[in-house]
């Protein structure tokens, strides 16, 4: 039988303020238990929640970064449920006037097996503030649990999308591309691990053009490959439940990484088990347009924008775009190095996709722990445009001052490896700048063309055999000369110069 599954997302993300929606504590993550729970966050009797005005301007600028409508009057209600970690009994959250509704985003599915790349736009419902709850803790409690109150009243943008993505593949990409907007707008740090960004699933299955399924929703995915490991092991499961002649029964499950498995956690609440009303201690909230337009003023380019100006003005290919606005800091980075470099685009491009790129994921780094600056690369760059190094001399170069930098800062959760005895302790300090490596290293490139010449002329008549051969229409004994040539000159001749040399030389 042929079936459709049907994804949608609730997504939230930590709002990237310094102190909760509604008190005054701490946000800072990693701090002792209970020793960011004030008197608010401990639901103690007569206290008032006061609204985080940035809070609410992070809600705006996605809203504006999604095409959403920005709602001029919402309010604040109170969810009713119990857990131990949740001290007044409700959480505050919005229900039926939220702060965003009615955006969407515009996805690129990679290419998988025989299913080519695709874009699509998925539409996203609402995104609503609320406040988190604490924390239960299991371990080390002899049968106990104990309660942090540290994360109680986080503030948090809940991101709820439509039902629009139809695989796994799609839903990731959907949640990576929002963790990169996010990000991007400076709203929440994306933080998985530490539960800055979090995603919960929708998931249901039916017959094609059919009527929705019931669904089941898989609980806190903190990773994108979780995300795509949980819902193909739950479409499959409905699947099978289905054609074994079952019912599917709305529930609440979640995903066990070390199975591959859901289970069931709780039969799904509806909204009205929640007995929402507003909560009587906040007035709504009023946004003018005046403070819409303030907010949209911080707004910085987009990266689709960002994306087909590298493509339109640049004339990168699409690819490479979307690599270089992978993150912000990458795009800032890529921007900085083209203003040195203005002329080769391409270039900055290839070393900032590849060989860059290669380094961070050898060293466990991301682009805003990126050892070298924007400059030191472009240094490096200019070097290869004005011809003193090869490529590959480089990519020596690169990778000898990437280590320096590394050895220099305070990178704790890598492992730095000796330096390299080419040379001397006594001449690292030099290790930073592009030309005292070069030349340290003896990789300065022979441009001299009497010099390429006179290597030349000695291999064409070392070799009188294999010119015969060349010249009788084996054009492909062209690579064994400048292979001799290169291994003469110690590989520092320059490319250019010697094939134009060779060429001449040979047809002559």
């Amino acid at each position: 039988m042929t079936w459709e599954i049907v994804i949608g997302l609730e997504v939230h993300a930590q709002l990237s303020t310094n102190s909760k929606i509604f008190c005054g504590a701490s946000t800072a993550f990693g701090a002792e238990p209970n020793t960011q729970a004030d008197a608010v966050s401990l639901a103690l009797p007569g206290v008032l929640p006061v609204l985080n005005r940035g809070a609410v301007e992070r809600a705006i600028k996605f809203g504006l970064a999604t095409g959403a409508h920005i709602a001029p009057r919402s309010v604040f209600a109170r969810k009713n449920y119990f857990y131990p970690d949740l001290p007044k009994g409700y959480q505050i959250s919005q229900f039926d006037l939220p702060v965003v509704g009615n955006g969407a985003l515009a996805i690129h599915v990679p290419a998988s097996g025989k299913q080519a790349a695709y874009e699509k736009t998925v539409r996203i419902t609402r995104a609503h503030l609320e406040e988190d709850a604490g924390k239960s803790l299991h371990e080390d409690f002899h049968g106990m649990t104990g309660i942090d109150l540290n994360r109680a009243g986080t503030p948090l943008l809940e991101i709820v999308s439509e039902p629009d993505m139809r695989s796994a593949a799609e839903a990731v990409a959907y949640a990576k591309t929002l963790h990169t907007l996010v990000r991007w707008i400076g709203i929440c740090d994306g933080n998985m691990q530490e539960g800055s960004f979090r995603c919960d699933a929708n998931v249901s299955v039916r017959h094609p053009g059919g009527e929705l399924g019931t669904r089941r929703e898989i609980k806190n995915l903190n990773s994108f490959r979780f995300l795509e490991q949980a819902i193909n092991y739950e479409a499959q499961w409905q699947i099978n439940t289905l054609e074994n002649g079952d019912a599917i029964h709305q529930a609440t499950v979640l995903f066990d990484p070390d199975s591959g498995e859901t289970r069931m956690m709780r039969s799904k609440e509806e909204a009205h088990d929640y007995r929402y009303f507003p909560d009587p201690d906040l007035l709504p909230l009023d946004i003018a347009p005046q403070w819409i337009e303030e907010v949209r003023a911080t707004l910085p380019e987009l990266p689709q924008a960002k994306q087909a100006r590298y493509v339109g003005e640049l004339s990168l290919s699409a690819y490479d775009a979307g690599m270089l606005t992978a993150s912000r800091e990458m795009a800032d980075f890529f921007e900085t190095v083209l203003a040195a470099v203005p002329k080769d685009a391409k270039l900055c491009a290839n070393w900032i996709i590849g060989e860059l790129n290669a380094q961070l994921n050898r060293d466990g780094l991301d682009m805003a722990q990126c050892p070298i600056t924007p400059q030191q690369l472009a240094d490096i760059l200019k070097r290869i445009t004005d011809s003193t190094i090869s490529n590959a001399g480089a990519k020596e170069v690169f990778r000898t001052m990437w280590d320096a930098m590394l050895k220099r800062g305070e990178f704790n959760s890598i492992i730095i490896s000796a330096p390299s005895p080419q040379i001397s302790a006594s001449g690292s300090s030099n290790l930073t700048d592009v030309d005292a490596i070069i030349e340290a290293r003896g990789l300065k490139q022979v441009s001299d063309s009497g010099a390429i010449e006179k290597i030349v002329d000695e291999i064409i008549s070392a070799n009188a055999d294999k010119v015969a051969e060349y010249r009788s229409g084996k054009d492909k004994l062209f690579g064994f000369f400048v292979g001799l040539a290169m291994k003469a000159s110690k590989g520092k001749a320059n490319p250019a110069q010697l094939n134009d040399i060779l060429k001449r030389k040979l047809n002559g």
